[in-house]
């Protein structure tokens, strides 16, 4: 029929304030429920346990690699400090450590390119210690300096396990405005701080140090401070308990506790004391023993010396 309008469904009609029609014919009506609750589901979901735990894991993961990287970092500089500090000690000489420092790389070139090795025949080829602390002894003295080999020695104590080191020193005098100054020789300085297990970075914090050490006594003692600091960051790092014999007070007691100072021709028989005085015009005297005392009191004229009974 013409004239009859077709009717529309009344969801999809919305009538305005002027009573005109909006069509939104072919859209499906918008449930207000549905919205609400599809809203509410999807903010569940985001807050279940198991995304708040992914969360907590993700974040705490960032926090390692992030302390992770400080702390290699922080490691880094430590070393290049060290290595920092022991080049700026080894590069410091004086001319009297240089000319020692001459006479002892000769001495212990020639020892290792001897035919006959040392005296004592311990060793043929490179020459034991001890005969090579002997020569290298005897050529200072002939050069003028007052060397001598030292045995250190020290009791154990709460701190450091006992223990004894031999060494050559060389004392100068010849600057009253300096007063005494006292060289160290340590034919293998680079033995004493080596680690079995050690890290790259104190292997090669030990590779710069040379293997014959000449300087002053002060300038060790720098070296000690840095090394012993050094290998105690290793040991923390490897979590290695520290040997006490690896600690500071023992390494310094190697060259600094109370020392015997020899010469190189007796060194075996008549080692003396860094206090005493060097004369072999003085004679040690006998011991009487005081079961002697009567029978010299019976016989005034008796002449011979009583001698100590054991």
């Amino acid at each position: 029929m013409v004239g009859i309008m077709a009717r529309r469904p009344l969801s999809h009609r919305i009538l305005t304030w002027d009573n005109r029609e909006t069509d939104f014919s072919g859209e499906p009506a918008i449930n207000n429920s549905d919205t609400v609750f599809s809203f509410l589901d999807e903010e569940g979901q985001s807050s279940s346990p198991e995304s708040i735990n992914d969360d907590v894991y993700v974040r705490d993961q960032d926090e390692d690699e992030e302390k992770e990287i400080n702390e290699n970092v922080e490691d880094n500089e430590f070393w290049e400090t060290q290595h920092q500090l022991l080049q700026a000690v080894l590069c410091r000489t004086t001319s009297l450590e240089t000319q020692i420092r001459r006479i002892t790389k000769e001495t212990v070139k020639e020892t290792k390119q001897s035919e006959n090795g040392c005296s004592c025949r311990k060793m043929s080829n490179n020459g034991c210690r001890n005969c090579v602390m002997q020569e290298l002894c005897s050529r200072l003295q002939n050069g003028g300096f007052n060397s001598a080999i030292c045995k250190s020695k020290w009791r154990s104590s709460p701190d450091i396990p006992s223990g004894e080191h031999t060494f050559i020193d060389v004392v100068d005098n010849s600057n009253p405005k300096k007063g005494e100054v006292r060289i160290i020789i340590e034919l293998n300085l680079r033995a004493e701080f080596e680690i079995a297990k050690a890290s790259e970075e104190y292997n090669q914090l030990i590779k710069c140090l040379p293997e014959v050490f000449v300087g002053k006594i002060e300038r060790l003692m720098s070296l000690i401070k840095i090394l012993c600091n050094a290998a105690k960051k290793c040991m923390k790092e490897k979590k290695i308990h520290m040997a006490p014999w690896r600690k500071h007070k023992y390494m310094q007691a190697k060259w600094l506790k109370t020392f015997e100072r020899m010469s190189s021709s007796t060194t075996a028989k008549f080692p003396l004391s860094s206090d005493q005085e060097y004369s072999s015009s003085r004679l040690p005297r006998p011991r009487a023993s005081m079961l002697t005392m009567d029978f010299l009191e019976i016989l005034p004229n008796l002449r011979y010396t009583a001698l100590q009974v054991a």
